[in-house]
């Protein structure tokens, strides 16, 4: 007598957060379009979330997502409810959209997700908009009706590309900030630094006031050209906002800020490098700003114990002692050059024999005046992939770093490029690794986030021709690299 079968196995369904990223993932074979009928036409749909909260609007070529973070710290310091927009991820999607820092739940992803899609496809089947929403363009949707369902006091929003035509900029924005300016996505924003800082300071409009960092003189001048036309006061870092009496210590950094009407003495930062003295500034800046525009004071007591129990991680991070491990998302030729002269700042007597580089980037990226930068540092790379689909394969890189570096390691991963680099690495030495938001997020990625997708934004560069390896005596650091 036949045996019965058994009953068939059903196919579990995948996990509704995964199957709901998975789809929105799916939106970057539609790339970047700079532009904003779309975000209104889905922000008109959802009830208008991006009028529901008061901004702080913060763009710039560097530094925006740490102004960001330190401008939310001080805020939520002072009792605000607290909304943070930032991009790219490191560790989890949700990390983009934050409330008082706690991410937005999976289930929240996943409905919000479901009423996006749904309204997109019926604006599209009526003729209200002309093409798909970008990826980026649904993530800014979902982050604005987040913060308005979540009852939010202000809401803190990184800029994702540019400004006047970026996604975000639809918001009710008390205080815009504009960080840097460097040459970055020439093809979306212009070739020159003028006009990057022309579409970088069309977040400001009238009715806002202005916080700028440390911009060259030809884009600061077209920054303050486009704030008269608006009407939007500025203060700028080095004039109404500085950083004085700066020390180093073992777990950071010390410094007073000074505004013009007021001055903050003794604000210890856990973080290193000038820059985020800088960045911790201005967001000091900027919060006092958006604090006078609904009618509160800044307290200087909350901006210490604010910026004292601060983090936004990668960025120049230590993450293990002796031998020093350090973190740092730089993927610019300006961004290396900054990271080399505070890690000279730290250990101005690191002996580049003993130190290790994990290095790995994306498709666009100037790698040769990177690693011009970074050479210095240290004797020994170690390049990995990038888990990203833009990535340059390290086949492509080794060519780069032949030249820079006495020692080149090829890893296959980026957990085995750090095994090999800190084993390298001298007791008094350190070990750095750099090159992507991208490489980063995944070794901080903690376990059971396997079903994150693919970390990276969508995005359309250039690569910039390759200039011939710098000479030792140019490069910024103490010691030079011993002869070849």
């Amino acid at each position: 007598m036949p045996r019965p079968r058994a009953p068939p196995t059903a196919t579990p369904s995948p996990d509704p957060y995964s199957s709901a990223l998975s789809t929105l993932f799916a939106r970057r074979r539609f790339g970047i379009r700079p532009g904003l009928e779309v975000i209104t036409a889905l922000c008109e749909g959802l009830g208008h979330p991006n009028r529901a909260f008061p901004a702080v609007h913060i763009t710039g070529s560097k530094g925006k997502g740490s102004t960001a973070a330190l401008t939310e710290a001080i805020l939520r310091g002072h009792g605000l409810r607290t909304g943070l927009f930032t991009s790219p991820h490191l560790a989890t999607y949700r990390d983009r959209i934050q409330v008082d820092r706690a991410p937005i739940p999976r289930t929240e992803v996943v409905a919000g997700l479901d009423r996006i899609d749904a309204l997109a496809t019926r604006l599209e089947r009526q003729g209200a908009i002309d093409r798909p929403p970008t990826f980026f363009e649904v993530t800014t949707a979902l982050g604005f009706e987040w913060f308005a369902r979540s009852h939010i006091d202000v809401g803190v929003i990184e800029v994702g590309i540019g400004g006047r035509l970026d996604s975000t900029n639809i918001l009710d924005s008390r205080v815009g900030v504009i960080t840097t300016i460097e040459l970055e996505h020439t093809e979306l924003l212009g070739a020159t630094l003028e006009a990057i800082a022309s579409e970088k300071s069309g977040i400001l409009k009238r009715g806002m006031t202005g916080v700028i960092g440390d911009l060259p003189p030809g884009p600061r001048a077209v920054v303050e050209a486009e704030a008269s036309r608006a009407g939007v006061p500025l203060w700028h870092l080095g004039r109404e906002v500085a950083v004085e009496n700066r020390t180093l210590s073992e777990d950071g950094q010390q410094f007073d800020v000074r505004l013009p009407a007021t001055r903050i003495d003794g604000v210890a930062l856990p973080m290193f490098g000038t820059f985020q003295a800088s960045n911790a500034a201005v967001a000091v800046a900027a919060a006092a700003r958006f604090l006078s525009s609904t009618g509160r004071s800044l307290s200087a007591e909350s901006v210490r114990r604010s910026l004292a129990g601060a983090s936004w991680p990668g960025r120049l991070e230590r993450v293990a002692r002796r031998p020093d491990l350090f973190y740092d998302v730089a993927h610019t030729p300006e961004s290396a050059r900054s990271l080399a002269l505070s890690l000279a700042e730290i250990a101005p007597l690191s002996d580049p024999a003993e130190n290790a580089i994990v290095f790995g980037c994306l498709v666009g990226k100037q790698v040769g005046r990177i690693l011009d930068a970074l050479a210095p540092l240290a004797q020994t790379i170690v390049l990995v992939p990038v888990r990203s689909d833009r990535a340059i394969p390290v086949a492509e890189l080794r060519p780069v770093a032949n030249g820079r570096f006495r020692r080149i390691v090829i890893a296959p991963t980026p957990a085995d490029g750090l095994r090999l680099a800190r084993a390298s690495t001298g007791m008094e030495g350190f070990t750095l690794v750099v090159g992507s938001d991208y490489l980063i997020g995944e070794l901080q990625r903690p376990t059971g986030t396997g079903d994150e997708p693919d970390l990276s934004d969508p995005g359309v560069s250039l690569a910039a021709p390759e200039p011939p390896p710098t000479t030792a005596s140019s490069l910024p650091v103490g010691r030079r690299r011993a002869p070849r």
